[in-house]
């Protein structure tokens, strides 16, 4: 299987946390930890459920696992989001030293690349267009039903 294939399979798991998030009325972001092609957590926005606005996707899945796996540090690990992290989950991110962060679409107005370009690791790689456009119709979606 191409490293291709593999972000796709994966995304489309982080798509499935999404379309629940959705369900709950969640902004619908998920995401999955994958660490030695083992998925170690799954997660979805939790914001509104938890009344807290740092319960985002990328933040649950890193406290997650981090627990799973006894230790703060997600250095084999690759996060995958279907929207491109904010400069609070790209923090998050660098303190925990994941080495991989592959993301969706990307966020224009609230994403990380904009306004926190460094907040990562330095090693940390970053790809960004998976399912792009399914990642981005389903954030489409949700805003418009919401107005």
């Amino acid at each position: 299987m191409t490293q291709q294939e593999k972000d796709e399979r994966y995304m489309r798991m982080a798509l499935d946390e999404a379309k629940q998030a959705m369900a709950q009325g969640e902004i619908p972001i998920g995401a999955v930890v994958v660490c030695k092609e083992s998925i170690v957590a799954r997660a979805h926005n939790l914001t509104e459920t938890l009344t807290d606005p740092t319960a985002h996707a990328e933040m649950q899945a890193i406290t997650s696992a981090c627990n799973e796996l006894g230790g703060k540090y997600l250095t084999d690990c690759t996060l995958y989001v279907t929207v491109e992290p904010c400069p609070m989950c790209a923090g998050a991110l660098g303190w925990a030293q994941i080495s991989r962060v592959v993301y969706g679409c990307s966020d224009p107005k609230r994403g990380f690349h904009e306004y926190a370009p460094r907040a990562l690791h330095p090693k940390t790689q970053t790809t960004g267009g998976i399912l792009e456009e399914e990642c981005r119709l389903l954030m489409q979606d949700f805003f418009k039903n919401r107005r």
